[in-house]
C-alpha cells in the first residue's frame, strides 16, 4: 500500500508540474499557432474588434485552417526594417554585456577582495541604486546624457546600462566564495593582482558571471523604457519597440515577429540553462 501511495503521490506531482508548465507555455503556443494563420483567417478571428460595431467575441483556433509561412517570408525577406531593428538589438545587447564584463566584473572583485575605507558604505549605495526603478532615475539620466550630447544615439542606451549595479551585486556574491588563503598563496608565489584576478578569481566565479550575463541578456533583449525615452529616431530602435508598432489588423505578422523575438531568448536560456541555475545557486549559498 505504501508503494502504491508513493507512486500515486509522484504521479500527482508530475501532473501538477506538467499542468503548471503548460499554463506558462500557453502564450508561446498561441504565438506559434497564430504565426501560421493566414491574413483572411486573422480577419475572421478579429472581426469583433476590427468592425465598427465592436460586438461579438474574438475567435481562436489552436490549429490554423490553412497553415502558411507567408508571415515569416514577409518578415525575413520583405521587411528590411525588421532586420535593421534586429541588428540594433544585437549591437546594443552585445555592447552592454561587453561593457558590463569590463566594468562590473572588476568592480565586484574589488568589493569582494580588497578592504578599503568606505567599502561597506559604497556597496550599500550600489544595492540602493539597484532597487531604484528606471522611472526614478530617468530624469537625471536624461539630463546627463543631454549634457554629453548623447541623446538620440545608441550610446544613450548602452552607457547607463553598462554601469548597472545588478551584475556587480550578483558577481560579488560569487567572488566572496573564493578562499582568501588561495589568494594569499598566489601573492606569496609572486603573482600580481591582475594575474590573480584573471587566473584565480574569474575561473572560480565563472558560474556567477555567466548567470549575471544570461539574466542581463534576457532583460536587455526585451528592454523598452530606455530606448523609448532616449531615442527619437526609429531607425535606432531595438527590436522590442518594433512589435507595438504593428497594426491590429496584422495579427499573423505580429505573431511571427514576436515568435522570432522570443525564440532568441529561448535559445539562449536553453543553451545556458545549467550555467544559469548553478550560478544563481552558488551565489545564493556563498551570500
Amino acid at each position: 500500500m505504501k508503494k502504491y501511495g508513493k507512486m500515486g503521490g509522484t504521479a500527482l506531482r508530475a501532473i501538477c508540474i506538467v499542468g503548471i508548465g503548460m499554463i506558462f507555455c500557453l502564450p508561446v503556443i498561441m504565438l506559434l499557432s497564430g504565426s501560421f494563420a493566414d491574413g483572411l483567417e486573422w480577419q475572421n478571428r478579429l472581426k469583433a474588434v476590427l468592425t465598427e460595431s465592436k460586438q461579438g467575441y474574438i475567435l481562436w483556433k489552436w490549429i490554423p485552417d490553412y497553415p502558411t509561412l507567408a508571415h515569416y517570408t514577409r518578415l525575413l525577406f520583405l521587411t528590411p526594417q525588421f532586420l535593421v531593428l534586429f541588428w540594433n538589438s544585437v549591437k546594443m545587447v552585445g555592447c552592454i554585456l561587453l561593457g558590463q564584463f569590463l566594468v562590473g566584473v572588476p568592480s565586484a572583485w574589488t568589493f569582494a577582495v580588497f578592504d578599503f575605507k568606505g567599502r561597506k558604505l559604497l556597496f550599500s549605495l550600489y544595492v540602493i541604486l539597484m532597487l531604484l526603478p528606471f522611472q526614478v532615475t530617468m530624469l537625471s539620466k536624461y539630463l546627463v546624457l543631454d549634457s554629453m550630447q548623447l541623446l538620440d544615439t545608441q550610446l544613450a542606451v548602452i552607457l547607463p546600462t553598462v554601469f548597472s549595479t545588478f551584475p556587480v551585486f550578483l558577481i560579488y556574491r560569487s567572488f566572496t566564495g573564493v578562499p582568501m588563503e588561495l589568494l594569499e598563496a598566489a601573492r606569496i608565489d609572486g603573482a600580481g593582482e591582475l594575474l590573480i584576478f584573471l587566473k584565480v578569481g574569474v575561473p572560480l566565479a565563472q558560474g556567477g558571471i555567466l548567470a549575471a550575463f544570461i539574466l542581463g541578456f534576457l532583460e536587455y533583449w526585451n528592454m523598452m523604457e530606455e530606448p523609448l525615452a532616449f531615442l527619437k529616431n526609429k531607425a535606432l530602435w531595438p527590436l522590442s519597440l518594433y512589435l507595438p508598432e504593428i497594426r491590429l489588423d496584422q495579427g499573423g505578422f505580429a505573431c511571427a515577429a514576436s515568435m522570432i523575438t522570443v525564440t532568441v531568448s529561448l535559445l539562449i536560456f536553453a543553451i545556458f540553462r545549467d550555467s544559469l541555475e548553478q550560478g544563481i545557486v552558488a551565489s545564493a549559498l556563498k551570500g
